[in-house]
């Protein structure tokens, strides 16, 4: 691991999460009360803390003294748990920002109605409170946090004890998720378990970096509504990949109902898809879609990075099976996934065709069910034997984890043994979660043999790992030409962008464009027309999107009379001002963008373009800056990229120019990112000499 620059935690982060002193509010002896579920978690906590309790119906809980206000407990606290209900929390929070109490934990909701008037609500009244007295603050609308490498319980509710010690590091807006994940019995056990819910104050990127500060942390795992203190995010995770720390992170509220739901959630605006996307490519984030794929990400990063912090380049994984069914259903699922079984070499295959039994075909993924004799054996040789594959990255016993009712265990000795030997990590994939036997999965994990619950999951688990060959990213320095911003910041100001100041943008900026001659009357439409030279293209001056769908676009004008013909057409529906464009040759359409996200800023998407949206509807997004290597990596993922990179009736287009532009795009969000609302460039025309953009809207801010 790559130790590099050290963590960015303050004072009022470290209060909050390994305190020495604390005040529960709101603590309670009432049998199944939030406040007496409050006390008995902090009760558990193994590190040597200093506990006040306060509620004024009470002298004593659970043996301790009790205090009627926090005002009556002896100097400052590290630590307040607030568990009062929300119309007591603003003056309980000024209470301990006065006492200088270093942090907080708000369990409560902190919801209010709208003030008719526009007055900050309770929300931004308690953020304002804590922040100005430097306070560190967890929530509102959380569950707390467990400190399990400190030793210390700051959660409302009932759960493990012990939780199991290891290398996960979750944060999770979702207190719902937070408890599943703590009490799902996975493998990898954790180091820190955080519910932030509201993020009032202190938000993802503080966890993160105190996270990484503790021993023993070896993956951070994320569940995020939504992304907050962005350029801070950004640097954690920078940290994070430069200490070679895999990131797992599952964004939700990415459709537009999901995000609307969000919003009603917790106040959060979240970013679309392409968004999420675009920051996990920046920094090697290992993006997941659900929870299963979470939790089988997680638990086959945490446990394989024990001995195999990186897999070799290329090759891929190896499976075993008990089931010719399943083993069709793993080819078939991992072929839309993209999980590559490796090929094997033609040692490999002779050593397997002399164990398995006669008649069963030599392949990966292999099965190996024949007479059932010699299970264990012939298991632990099948798997030794693809692990040892110079192609193989890490193998799997895809079988169905069941409990055996004849008290076989044969499956899981074998997993073991394999394990224990193997070059690369051996794994089991169990296709039917609800049929895994707990006790096996328990036994084999103890052992550092993940257990993957489900086809998908497993297999998108398996990828990740594979994913891990890459070295971790490096983000370079933007370079900023100072003069050109300054000259095309007072530019975008002044106004809206007409068609052809925006072709001069272009081509400032190092895009190529066609010659562009504008023209407002049709006198000097015919003389830009015989200046460019025919056949040419004659679109509307004005700023509009998808110009051809009002008929702001006409190509191939070969001659005067129908580049008059198309004028008096257009400027009668459009107005006068045009602009006269050499027609370009022929070549693969594509569309680049610049959108502004409302969390992490401006995004940089790339897909299909012109007529070609339909057929192709992908597309790939970048944080800036974006080299041009990293943007043929990123086009190499479209579907688009079979049209760039086959030849169709000549030579192929190649994604090299559609990149550069790509990464020129970039360069325009590094400089002017923050005074555009949005840059489409549509359609660049990728052809075998480079790529040319022939259309362009600019929207200021």
């Amino acid at each position: 691991m790559t130790l590099g620059r050290e963590p960015d935690v303050s004072h009022a982060v470290r209060r909050l999460l390994e305190p020495r002193s604390i005040a529960v509010v709101g603590a309670s002896a009432r049998a199944g009360g939030f406040g007496e579920r409050m006390v008995g978690e902090l009760l558990r906590s193994t590190a040597d803390l200093e506990i006040h309790f306060v509620n004024p119906g009470y002298r004593e809980i659970a043996g301790r003294a009790c205090v009627a206000s926090l005002a009556d407990v002896p100097g400052p606290v590290d630590l307040v748990l607030l568990g009062v209900r929300d119309e007591a929390l603003e003056a309980e929070l000024t209470t301990a920002t006065e006492r200088g109490d270093g942090a907080a934990v708000i369990f409560g909701n902190a919801y209010e109605p709208p003030s008719p008037d526009g007055a900050p609500g309770l929300r931004e009244r308690l953020a304002t409170i804590a922040a100005k007295a430097g306070m560190a603050l967890c929530g509102g609308g959380c569950m707390g946090f467990v400190n399990v490498v400190r030793g210390v319980r700051a959660v409302g509710y009932i759960e493990p004890d012990p939780v199991p010690v290891g290398p996960v590091a979750l944060l999770s807006h979702s207190g719902s998720v937070f408890s599943a994940l703590l009490r799902s019995g996975r493998g990898g056990g954790f180091s820190l378990a955080v519910s932030s819910g509201q993020e009032l104050v202190t938000a993802a990127p503080a966890y993160l970096d105190y996270a990484m500060s503790l021993p023993g942390t070896g993956v951070l795992a994320l569940v995020m509504e939504a992304v907050r203190e962005a350029p801070v995010l950004r640097r954690s995770l920078a940290l994070a990949a430069e200490r070679d720390l895999p990131v797992v992170l599952l964004p939700v509220g990415v459709s537009s109902s999901g995000a609307a739901m969000v919003a009603a959630h917790s106040g959060a605006v979240a970013g679309g898809r392409a968004a999420w996307e675009a920051l996990a490519d920046r920094y090697g984030v290992h993006l997941v879609a659900d929870l299963a794929e979470l939790m089988d990400t997680v638990e086959m990063l945490g446990l394989a990075r024990r001995r195999w912090a990186r897999p070799a380049p290329g090759g891929g994984v190896a499976a075993v099976l008990d089931s010719g069914a399943e083993r069709a259903l793993i080819v078939d699922v991992a072929e839309r996934l993209a999980v590559p079984f490796a090929a094997l070499a033609p040692e490999t295959t002779a050593a397997l065709d002399a164990r398995v039994d006669p008649g069963l075909v030599v392949a990966n993924p292999l099965d190996v069910w024949g007479n059932g004799a010699d299970t264990e054996s012939l298991l632990t040789d099948a798997l030794t034997t693809l692990a040892a594959d110079p192609e193989v990255r890490a193998v799997a016993l895809a079988v169905d984890l069941v409990e055996e009712f004849d008290g076989d265990e044969s499956y899981r000795d074998a997993a073991v043994a394999a394990a224990a030997a193997a070059p690369v990590p051996v794994a089991v994939l169990s296709h039917v979660p609800s049929a895994v036997d707990r006790s096996a999965a328990a036994r084999l994990r103890a052992a550092g043999v993940p257990v993957l619950e489900g086809t998908v999951s497993g297999l998108v688990a398996l990828r990740h790992f594979l994913a891990r060959s890459a070295p971790p990213p490096v983000v370079d320095e933007p370079i900023v030409d100072l003069a050109r911003q300054a000259r095309w910041g007072a530019r975008l100001q002044a106004g809206p962008v007409d068609a052809a100041l925006a072709f001069e943008f272009l081509a400032d900026h190092d895009i190529a464009v066609p010659e562009v001659l504008p023209a407002d009357d049709e006198r000097s439409v015919l003389a830009a027309a015989a200046l460019v030279g025919f056949p040419v293209v004659l679109k509307t001056g004005e700023p509009i999107a998808h110009k051809s769908d009002v008929g702001g676009v006409r190509v191939g004008l070969g001659d005067e009379a129908a580049v008059r013909e198309a004028y008096r057409g257009m400027s009668a529906s459009l107005g006068p001002r045009v602009v006269v464009c050499r027609q370009v040759p022929a070549g693969v359409e594509a569309l680049v963008g610049l959108v502004a996200d409302p969390a992490l800023g401006p995004v940089v998407v790339v897909g299909a373009g012109g007529v070609l949206v339909e057929q192709f509807d992908d597309r790939v997004a970048f944080l800036p800056p974006v080299t041009v290597a990293e943007a043929v990596a990123g086009i190499g993922r479209l579907r688009l990229a079979r049209l760039l990179t086959t030849a169709r009736g000549g030579s192929p287009p190649g994604v090299e120019g559609l990149a550069a532009v790509v990464s020129a795009v970039s360069g325009i969000a590094v400089e002017l990112g923050d005074q555009l609302a949005a840059l489409e460039i549509n359609p660049v025309i990728a052809t075998p000499g480079g790529a040319i953009a022939v259309d362009v809207l600019i929207e200021p801010r």
